[in-house]
């Protein structure tokens, strides 16, 4: 499940750090590696479910870029070179 899916009742209680934001980026790296693996399989009605859940996150992230400018661009940079080649596909199918 998206880590971005949050009950009601819990909606607006989250802290917003940089471990959330990196889990969502890496969620979303999986979600392109499904989406393509779905893709060339000729599977679209996964491929929808998956392009929902990542437009989801890139909403939230964009809403949260807008709402802090201030993420220093290091962190970013750092946060490519460790993840880099690191990820296998893990789609169910």
């Amino acid at each position: 499940m998206s880590v971005v899916f949050v009950p009601k009742r819990l909606r607006g209680t989250a802290t917003i750090n940089q471990e959330t934001i990196q889990r969502l980026l890496e969620e979303n790296d999986q979600l392109i590696r499904c989406i393509a693996e779905y893709q060339q399989k000729g599977r679209a009605v996964e491929c929808v479910q998956y392009q929902q859940i990542l437009h989801r996150n890139i909403v939230y992230l964009a809403t949260i870029a807008d709402a802090s400018p201030d993420i220093p661009m290091e962190a970013v940079n750092t946060s490519q070179k460790h993840r880099k080649g690191h990820f296998q596909t893990a789609c169910n199918g």
